[in-house]
C-alpha cells in the first residue's frame, strides 16, 4: 500500500469534482475547491473520520469493498479505479467480470434523473445504483448479497417475490428475456466467469431455466414498454429507454410514463409515498 500516493490521488480527485457532478446542491460559503471530505464520505457510505485518515496517510488498508465505494463516489473511470486499487495494495478487478463500479458516463446522466424511475444494471442483472422512485417501483435491490444480487437468480429461484411486480401474462416473455440476456453475457465473459457460475447455479435450481436455456436464444433485450405493479398504487405503464456503455457491460434504464396520464400521476404518488415511508422509518428509530 502506497499511503502517500493513495492520499494524493484521493485528495486531487475530490478537489476536481463539483457538487453538481455528483447530484449535490452547491450551497453557500463553499471556500474549498471541489467536494468536502464529508461529502465524499457520505457518497461512499463511510465515516468522515475514516475517509479523512486516508487522505492524511493515517488510515488502515481499505478493503476492496471500500475501494469500490470510493471509486463510485469519486466517479472514477476504469483506469482511475485500477490505479486506486494498486495504490491501496490490492489486485485490480477483472474488467470483463461483472463489477459494481458504475461507468462515469452513465453515472453523470443518472445523477440528473430524480423525477422519473432510473437505475443502472450490469449485464448480469445486478442493480448497481437506483434512485428513490426506481426503488419504490421495483424494490430496493442495491443491497442484495450473494446470488440474490442477480435478477435472473431472483426471477427463477424466488418467483413468488420477484414476479409479483409484473403482470402474470408477461411472466413467460420476461423469463425468455432473462435467459437470452444471460446467454449474451456468458458469450462475452466466458464460461469460467461469474456469468458461467450463475448459469450453473440456475441449471441446478430451476427446471424452468433449464428448459429455456436449451433454446439457445441470445439477446440483450429490454422491452420498450412495460407494465409494472406496485402494491399500493396498482399497475403503472412506462416506456423503457436504455443507454449502454460502449462495451454493453452496463445499462442505464429510464422508465417514463406518458405525459399527463394517470400513470404519470401514479409515479408522482410514488414519490410522496416514498417520502412518507422515510419519515415513518425516522420516527420509529
Amino acid at each position: 500500500m502506497d499511503r502517500e500516493a493513495l492520499a494524493d490521488f484521493l485528495r486531487t480527485r475530490r478537489e476536481q469534482l463539483q457538487p453538481a457532478d455528483v447530484g449535490l446542491a452547491a450551497g453557500p460559503r463553499r471556500r474549498a475547491p471541489g467536494l468536502r471530505r464529508e461529502e465524499v464520505a457520505q457518497l461512499a457510505l463511510m465515516s468522515t473520520d475514516y475517509y479523512t485518515r486516508l487522505e492524511q496517510q493515517r488510515g488502515p488498508q481499505p478493503s476492496t469493498q471500500m475501494l469500490a465505494s470510493l471509486a463510485r463516489a469519486l466517479r472514477l473511470t476504469a483506469d482511475e479505479r485500477d490505479y486506486l486499487y494498486r495504490m491501496a495494495g490490492h489486485a485490480v478487478p477483472d474488467r470483463l467480470s461483472s463489477s459494481g463500479h458504475v461507468a462515469p458516463a452513465l453515472r453523470r446522466v443518472f445523477d440528473r434523473l430524480s423525477d422519473t424511475p432510473a437505475l443502472v444494471i450490469s449485464n448480469l442483472g445486478e442493480t448497481l445504483v437506483q434512485n428513490a422512485l426506481a426503488a419504490a417501483l421495483l424494490g430496493d435491490n442495491v443491497g442484495a448479497t450473494g446470488w440474490d444480487r442477480y435478477e435472473p437468480y431472483r426471477w427463477f429461484v424466488h418467483p413468488g417475490t420477484e414476479r409479483r411486480r409484473y403482470p402474470e401474462n408477461d411472466h413467460s416473455r420476461h423469463s425468455r428475456a432473462q435467459v437470452a440476456g444471460l446467454r449474451a453475457a456468458i458469450g462475452v465473459m466466458g464460461p469460467q466467469s461469474r456469468a458461467g457460475e450463475l448459469v450453473a447455479e440456475l441449471i441446478q435450481r430451476s427446471a424452468e431455466f433449464r428448459e429455456l436455456w436449451d433454446r439457445q436464444e441470445v439477446a440483450q433485450r429490454f422491452a420498450d414498454h412495460k407494465v409494472l405493479i406496485h402494491p399500493e398504487v396498482g399497475a403503472i405503464e412506462v416506456d423503457c429507454q436504455v443507454l449502454f456503455t460502449e462495451d454493453r457491460a452496463q445499462a442505464l434504464l429510464v422508465l417514463t410514463p406518458e405525459p399527463r396520464s394517470e400513470d404519470e400521476d401514479k409515479i408522482r404518488l410514488l414519490g410522496v409515498l416514498g417520502t412518507q415511508q422515510f419519515a415513518r422509518n425516522a420516527d420509529s428509530r
